[in-house]
C-alpha cells in the first residue's frame, strides 16, 4: 500500500541532487521510498498523511552501540561523577552479569533498548558483542543480536578477561571464537587502547577477521593519542570510533582515507573526557559520523538527538553537519546507501519532528521532538490521522 506523506515544511533528504526541500511530499510504498518532491506535484496514493508543516528527515542511523548486556553500573557512574577516572576495567562488571543472564533476559533487554531508540527516531542500529569474552557467550550474544539489530559486530577483543593471559586470549579471539561468531556477524572490532589491546594485538585480531571476510571497525584514541586511527586507516577499516584524542597526523590520515571518524559525544560527557575535535576533522575533509555508544558503563543513552544537540552546542558543528553525521554519516560508517537518505529506492525510514525545522534539535535542547517514526515503511508511532 502506497502512503503519501504531505504537508512537509522542511524535508532533509541528504541527497546531493534533491537537497533540502520546502513544501515537500514523500511517497512510501511497502518498505521503500517511491517518490520525493514538491507537494504540488505529488502523485496519488492509497493513503494520505498530512504532517502540517513539520520537518521530516531520515531516521537516525546509530552505528555504534553495545546493547547485548545485563546488569547495571550505576555505582561506577556515581564514582566517576565524584572524580574517579574512567578506565576500560569496568567492562568486566558487565561481563559477569551478561554471562549469568539467560538468553531470554538478554534478548528482552536488547529489544527494550532498540524499541526505546526507535521511539526517538533511530531506525537503523548497529550493536556489538563483547560482554561475553568466551566462545560460548560471544556466540550467543551474536546470535541474539542478529535477531534484532540491523548490523552486528564481533567485539571479542573488548577486554582481556581478568586472570587471562593477553596473548593466549588473542589467540582464542582469532581462532575458535572468530570461527564461532563469523557466520552471525558482518563486522569485527577491537578496543585498541591502553588497558585493553595494544597495536600488535589489535592488528592480529583485525587481520584474522578480514581473512574471514568480515568488515573492520576500531575503537581508537579514546583515552589518549595512540595507534588506533593509524591502524584503522592502514587496514581500510570502515570506521574508527571515539577519536577523542587526535594528533595532526591522525586528522590528516582520516581526511585522506575512506575511514569514517565516528564521534561519541554522550560517552565523552559521561566519562568527563574532552569532546572529540569535530571541527578539526570536518575542516580537514574527514567524513564524520555521530553515534550514541549506548552501553551500561560509559554512555547509557539511546538518544541520537542528544548527540546531535551536543555536537551543535559544544562541538561547533552546524545543525546540517550534525544531522548528516547522525544519518548519512552513520550509513557511511556501516557502508550502506539504503538508509540515512530520503530518496527513491531508499529504505522507508523517516522521522517527523514536532518542529518546523531541524534547527530546533539544537534550538530546543532536551525537548523530545520526535512526533512520528516510519521504519521499513511501518508507522511505529504517530499522532497524525491518515486519510484514504
Amino acid at each position: 500500500m502506497a502512503v503519501l506523506i504531505t504537508g512537509i515544511g522542511e524535508l532533509t533528504t541528504n541527497d546531493a541532487e534533491l537537497g533540502k526541500l520546502r513544501d515537500a511530499a514523500v511517497v512510501v510504498d511497502g518498505e521503500a521510498i517511491a517518490w520525493v518532491g514538491s507537494a504540488a506535484d505529488a502523485p496519488d496514493a492509497d493513503e494520505r498523511i498530512d504532517v502540517d508543516g513539520r520537518a521530516v528527515l531520515p531516521g537516525w542511523v546509530d552505528s555504534h552501540t553495545h546493547l547485548v548486556f545485563a546488569g547495571d553500573r550505576t555505582a561506577e557512574f556515581e564514582a566517576r561523577m565524584a572524580g574517579k577516572a574512567y578506565s576500560a576495567g569496568g567492562i568486566a562488571v558487565t561481563v559477569d552479569a551478561t554471562r549469568s543472564a539467560s538468553d531470554e533476559q538478554l534478548a528482552a533487554n536488547l529489544r527494550r533498548h532498540v524499541d526505546e531508540a526507535a521511539k526517538q527516531g533511530t531506525t537503523c542500529l548497529e550493536t556489538k558483542t563483547g560482554y561475553g569474552l568466551n566462545v560460548e557467550d560471544e556466540a550467543r550474544s551474536a546470535r541474539i543480536a542478529a535477531e534484532v539489530a540491523d548490523e552486528v559486530t564481533f567485539l571479542g577483543a573488548h577486554l582481556v578477561p581478568p586472570g587471562a593471559d593477553a596473548e593466549s586470549y588473542v589467540d582464542l579471539v582469532c581462532g575458535e571464537m572468530l570461527d564461532a561468531v563469523a557466520p552471525l556477524v558482518r563486522w569485527a572490532d577491537v578496543f585498541c587502547e591502553t588497558g585493553a589491546f595494544d597495536e600488535a594485538q589489535s592488528g592480529r585480531v583485525l587481520k584474522a577477521a578480514r581473512e574471514r571476510g568480515l568488515g573492520l571497525r576500531v575503537h581508537g584514541n579514546q583515552l589518549g593519542e595512540g595507534p588506533g586511527v593509524r591502524l584503522a586507516v592502514e587496514l581500510g577499516a570502515a570506521s574508527v570510533d571515539h577519536c577523542t584524542y587526535l594528533g595532526e597526523a591522525d586528522v590528516e590520515a582520516l581526511a585522506a582515507s575512506d575511514t569514517v571518524a565516528t564521534l561519541l559525544p554522550a560517552c565523552d560527557l559521561s566519562t568527563r573526557q574532552p569532546l572529540a575535535p569535530a571541527r578539526r576533522l570536518l575542516d580537514a575533509g574527514a567524513t564524520v559520523a555521530l553515534a550514541s555508544n549506548a552501553n551500561p558503563g560509559s554512555s547509557y543513552t539511546t538518544s541520537m538527538a542528544f548527540c546531535v544537540t551536543t555536537a551543535v552546542l559544544q562541538m561547533r558543528m552546524t545543525i546540517d553537519e550534525a544531522v548528516w553525521s547522525a544519518t548519512a554519516g552513520g550509513a557511511r560508517a556501516l557502508r550502506r546507501d539504503d538508509v540515512g537518505f530520503v530518496r527513491p529506492g531508499a529504505r522507508a525510514d523517516l522521522q517527523v519532528l514536532e518542529a518546523p525545522s531541524t534547527t530546533h534539535l539544537a534550538y530546543r535542547p532536551g525537548v523530545p521532538l520526535t512526533a512520528a517514526v516510519w521504519r521499513r515503511g511501518e508507522l511505529l508511532t504517530s499522532g497524525f490521522a491518515s486519510k484514504r
